[in-house]
């Protein structure tokens, strides 16, 4: 077991647990997967896979205990149809699901690459063997995005990343019906200066469900002579109003320090898309691609995740602010 360097994540020690040679037909990377622990107690990672042509698919493994012995769908389990979906033209990536109550479905939020850049994507499914495609639902350039699982205040929510030349900001949108997204509204913002999160950030995993607000972990990225460094900080947002970010971590909580997560088609990339809670209530699993090129898990506790972000959501500036208000101003900056 090898820890991260904030101790609250451990990584598994067969990692990586699924690489392109496990694969049952040819392909060249297999990553960033999205994850669900279906009622039969079977982990789904639903997993980004890079053809040879540099296109991806998605492709569904199984397994009993979330960690090995996975059982591979033998064809692509979702795969890009651009003749009826033009907007998947060059492929559909990483995705996110959510189980909606309300419809008995799962929800999988995917990133659509279209001729125009990435859009969202929105796909329904109750067996991970049949789909039924809303199409796209968030307009190129978008990104990083995933369903709450039930409506608040009447309507559906959805996390999602635009990006510009000039940000990459995290917003949320609502809508009634998953097809029509409007009341569009930042929710976190990418940090100015030499932050780890200070080039861009996005949603990682679905946001988790807690007594104290709504649990997300994101990506942020940080551009240095290398290139871009993606690590993992975390968030806690209000649970009637996801758009208010609550507290949100100052540093990084997991970050690239294996061989697989340094190097590969994209160095220093650790690239969360799924997560899921054990049976205990608190232990969690964190599956995400590392350096592009294969799928890895890490373990913690909700609740020690929880109780280091109370304690790691000040920064130097907001200590000041606070002191000079009386008030608690641990948002998001």
């Amino acid at each position: 077991m090898v820890h991260s360097d904030s101790g609250l994540l451990t990584r598994d020690a067969i990692n990586p647990i699924l690489t392109a040679a496990q694969w049952p037909y040819p392909v060249t990377s297999v990553f960033n997967p999205g994850a669900v622990l279906l009622p039969d107690g079977v982990t789904l990672l639903l997993c980004r896979v890079e053809d040879r042509r540099g296109h991806s698919h998605l492709c569904a493994a199984r397994s009993r205990n979330g960690i090995d012995g996975w059982e591979i769908d033998l064809r692509p389990t979702l795969h890009p149809d651009p003749e009826h979906c033009p907007e998947e033209l060059w492929g559909i990536e990483d995705p996110r699901i959510t189980y909606l109550d309300e419809l008995h479905m799962y929800a999988v939020v995917y990133t659509a690459y279209t001729q125009t850049g990435p859009g969202v994507s929105l796909a329904l499914t109750e067996d991970f063997h049949c789909f039924e495609r809303y199409g796209l639902i968030m307009p190129p350039e978008n990104k990083d995005a995933a369903l709450l699982p039930y409506r608040i205040k009447g309507n559906w929510a959805l996390i999602h990343r635009p990006f510009s030349a000039s940000s990459g900001n995290m917003w949320i949108s609502y809508s009634s019906n998953l097809r029509d997204w409007g009341d569009h509204r930042v929710m976190m913002k990418a940090r100015q200066g030499g932050w780890w999160d200070s080039h861009k950030i996005g949603l990682t995993a679905p946001p988790i469900e807690t007594p104290k607000g709504w649990l997300i972990l994101y990506h942020g990225v940080r551009q240095n002579a290398a290139g871009s460094l993606y690590r993992v900080g975390a968030a806690l947002l209000d649970l009637q109003r996801p758009d208010i970010c609550l507290k949100r971590s100052d540093e990084w909580l997991f970050g690239p320090e294996a061989s697989y997560e340094r190097s590969g088609d994209v160095d220093n990339v650790v690239f969360p898309c799924g997560a899921t809670i054990c049976p205990d209530g608190d232990t969690i699993h964190i599956y995400y691609g590392a350096a592009d090129t294969s799928v890895a898990v890490a373990t913690g506790s909700k609740t020690a995740i929880l109780e280091w972000l109370a304690c790691n959501s000040t920064s130097p500036y907001k200590y000041i602010k606070r002191n000079k208000s009386k008030k608690c101003n641990c948002g998001s900056g």
